[in-house]
Order: structure tokens, then sequence, then C-alpha cells
């Protein structure tokens, strides 16, 4: 098992197969205690351009996309297989980096990204091309190319497994890599490129350069030898993608954005005491750092107070711990500017009237660290704040409602439709209600069973593309058609 004391943290870019000091450096502090990590590269223009000149050049001289499907495989599993021999120290290192506990940074963050790069790697070789159904006279081919350079944009909260989601298919499919992390957790992106090219795969197909959003990922989105730009974060941040990706060389942009996933419950729930414990269980796990966190419940008026009732029993057991210690269910806020936005919303909902039932402090301050108590609040209605916006934190918002059709109206008046959940024993309701609301996941009496098989993303501004499944490859290939005339007398 390994200690901290045995981490060497590297914080240099690595590009081309190399570490790169970089121009400029920052401090990386933990949100655990506020130690010091490590200094990270401060990633600028010049950086950026350095890695995706070495992408180019390695997509075009073809050493990782000129390889045969079953060599990319080969490599990408063996990549797969030196995750999980070094995962403990990827998961002590995703948990100083960014707060969550340490038994879920080994038992999901992990494996999740292990399992995603070996199911791409899998899946490679048994993807087949097309022949269209033309006249006798001509042959049509489809087929997928590799995009080529591939900028992409992860988040904080998931690092390894917002970066597998991305590089897996890309990598997969033969396109070369720039990955800018964010600032916030770094550490472990840097690690996964080591692995990389400890699999076999070629320097400078995997390039990592750590940085800033507006000094490193714009010019990664506004380079004009990127071809694709695959981002996951905010709303706000991703429009600006989509204008960037305009503005340049009309680059293909995919954007994984926000969420406000409403969770609803009709008085005919088959087992109440599930739906409880996947309401709280689902909205507070990762501190409530997760787009589909199913941040807004909707119950049925006539079961509202004994859901409540329920659910206030369950908060203790998501008392903020050490996430060090192997049975902390909830750590820490990535830092102190998002657990000043998780303030700034819990004192948003007190004064515009919602009830304040459960949590809504800062705890642990003696840490050093950045923890927010499990927080929940009734009487929402859906034109306050903490009912509309993404807050990103332990924060649970309650509304009621009458009928499925008030609930469906709630459910919808949101920008985003990235997940929702519908809680019945009525399949007609159940069915009639999933295909009312604009989700692109509908779960139906359960939340957030996952599997790297099933498609990730959402409808209006919770983004573009879907990341997960065979689909993922629509984002990082170009279909090709070949027409081949055929002159025969037969």
């Amino acid at each position: 098992m390994f200690n901290v004391s045995d981490l060497k943290l590297d914080g240099r870019a690595l590009i081309d197969g190399k570490r790169v000091q970089g121009a400029a450096v920052f401090s990386k502090t933990s949100p655990v205690d506020g130690r010091v990590l490590c200094e990270v590269t401060r990633g600028g223009e010049a950086e950026i351009d350095l890695a995706v000149t070495a992408a180019r050049a390695a997509f075009e001289d073809a050493r990782w996309r000129g390889l045969a499907p079953a060599q990319r495989k080969r490599v990408l599993v063996k990549f797969s297989d030196l995750l999980l021999a070094h995962a403990d120290e990827l998961a002590l290192t995703e948990t100083l980096d960014m707060g969550k506990p340490v038994r879920y940074a080994r038992a999901v963050d992990v494996n999740s990204a292990a399992n995603c790069i070996r199911w791409y790697g899998e899946a490679v070789d048994k993807v087949y091309d097309e022949i269209a159904p033309t006249g006798k006279s001509s042959l049509a081919l489809i087929t997928r190319e590799p995009v080529g350079v591939v900028g992409v944009i992860v988040p904080w909260n998931y690092p390894m497994i917002m970066a597998a989601w991305k590089i897996a298919p890309a990598l997969a499919a033969g396109n070369s890599i720039v990955l800018k992390p964010s600032e916030k957790s770094p550490l472990t992106a840097l690690r996964l490129a080591e692995l990389a090219l400890e699999a076999g795969i070629p320097p400078g197909v995997f390039n990592v350069v750590p940085g800033f959003g507006q000094e490193a990922g714009e010019p990664l989105a506004l380079h004009m030898d990127v071809d694709c730009i695959a981002f996951t974060g905010s709303t706000k941040v991703g429009k600006r993608i989509h204008v960037m990706a305009g503005l340049s060389n009309l680059k293909r942009a995919w954007t994984e954005l926000g969420g406000k996933s409403p969770n609803i419950v009709f008085a005919d729930c088959p087992d109440l005491d599930r739906a409880v414990e996947a309401a709280v269980g689902s909205v507070f796990f990762n501190q409530g750092e997760s787009c589909n966190a199913p941040s807004r419940l909707l119950v049925e008026a006539s079961i509202k107070d004994k859901f409540l009732e329920k659910a206030l029993a369950l908060v203790p057991r998501y008392a903020p711990a050490n996430p060090l210690l192997p049975d902390t269910i909830m750590g820490a806020l990535v830092d102190k500017t998002q657990m000043d936005t998780v303030l700034g919303y819990i004192a948003a909902g007190q004064s515009e009237g919602a009830k304040l039932i459960a949590g809504g402090a800062q705890v642990m301050g003696d840490t050093g660290g950045f923890y927010v108590e499990p927080t929940i609040f009734d009487g929402v209605t859906n034109r306050m704040r903490i009912a509309q916006e993404e807050i990103f934190g332990p924060v649970l918002s309650v509304l009621s409602f009458t009928d499925a059709a008030e609930a469906v109206r709630m459910a919808n008046d949101s920008i985003y439709g990235l997940q929702a959940a519908v809680w019945t024993s009525d399949i007609n309701k159940a069915h009639g209600v999933a295909r009312a609301l604009k989700a692109g996941t509908v779960h139906v009496n359960q939340y957030d069973e996952d599997d790297i098989t099933v498609p990730f993303g959402g409808v209006k501004q919770s983004g573009v593309g879907r990341d997960k499944s065979l689909h993922a490859f629509d984002k990082y290939t170009e279909l090709k058609t070949t027409w081949i005339r055929i002159d025969s007398p037969l």
C-alpha cells in the first residue's frame, strides 16, 4: 500500500516523450490540508504550440495511426494494465490533488479509467467500415479516418475518468493528443502520460500541458493546427470553446457541460428506502462535485415529509472527514474558491426563503482544508438560484409537485438537460415521463448506474456530443467516401 511519503510527484509538462519545465510554474496545494504538493508547469502559448507541433509530427509520420488496429489494441490494453499496477499511487495522488476520499479514488476512479482504456483498445479492431448500396456500376467505400490532432481539456472533479473518456477513443482511433488538465488537479494526467509511454504509445502521440484556462486552454482551442477540441467543464466556458473553434480553423468542438438534474419521486415509488439512499448518496458523492448529481429532488407532496424524514436520518453518514482515511465517505472540496462558491449558494438559498434543514456550514477549518457539511434545503421554488444554477457542491434542493404534468414542467424548466430520474411502480407513467423529460439520460427506479457501453452526454446547454460507448468514435474520426467506377460487361 502506498503512503504519502512514497509519492514522488512531478509537475512538469510531458511533451514529445520528455518532461518539460516550462517558462513558469505554480505551487499545487492539497485541499485535504493545505500542504504544498509540488511545483507544476504553468503552461502557456509556447508550451501549447510545442505540444501541438509534436502531436502533428507524430500524426503525419503515422508512428501511431499507421499501426494496425490490433497493434494499437495491444498497447492500450497494456496501458490499462499499468494503471491497475499503479492503482494505489494514482488513487493517493488523486485524493491529495482534489480532495475526494481515497477509497473512491481507488475503487471508482482508477478502475473506471483503466476499464475505459481497455474497452476502447478491445473495441478498435472490431469496428467495421461500410460499403454503400449503390448500383452495379460503382463501389462506394465509407471508411473512418482519425481526425488528426485532438486537443483535450478536462475538469478537476474526476481527473482520471474524464481524461480516459476522451483519450481512450481518440487514441484507439489513431489520433495524436494534447491534454490540458485543470490547474486544480493536474497530477494524475501527467502520470498517465508517463504510463502511456511505458505501455508503448510513441513519443509525441500523447502530450500533457498543465496550466490555467486563459493561458493554456485558450491557445489550445484557438490553435490552427488542432483538428478537434474535446472539453468537459462549465457551460460558460463551453460556450467560449465553441466560439474559439469557429474563430480559428472551424475545428470540431465537443463539449460535455453542466447539469441540474431532476430526481422525480412519485408517491407510488416501489422502494422508498432505495429512492432515499439514491437521492442522498448520489448528490453527496464526490462532495457533490459531479455534473450529473441529482441536485433537484422533486417529491410528490403526499410523501414529501416521510421522504425527508428518511433522508435526514442518512445525512450524518456523509459528515466530511479526512479523505486519506479508509472509511471516509465525503472529503474536501477542491479549493477555497469552490468552497466559497458553495457557501455563497447556501447563503443565497436562505436569503431567497428556502428552509435550511441540514448542514450549511464550513467544517474542519483548522485542518487547512476545505470542507462543507452535506446540506439540504426544503421549500425550494423553481425560480430560486439554488434550483436553477449548478452549485457543484453537497447541496440538495427539495421541491414538491402534485401530478406528473407538474413534475415534468418543473423538471424541464432549466437550461440544462444532462440527466434525470423517475421513481414509480407504474410502467406507463415511467415511460410517459421519461419520454417527456429533456435529458440525455433518464434513470428509472435507480440513479447513476453506469457502464462504459452506454453513451453519456446531454441536451440543451448541457453540451454537444457523447462520451463513452462506440458513439464516442464519431467525435474522433472523419467519414470518407471513396467512389470507384466499375466498367464491367457482366
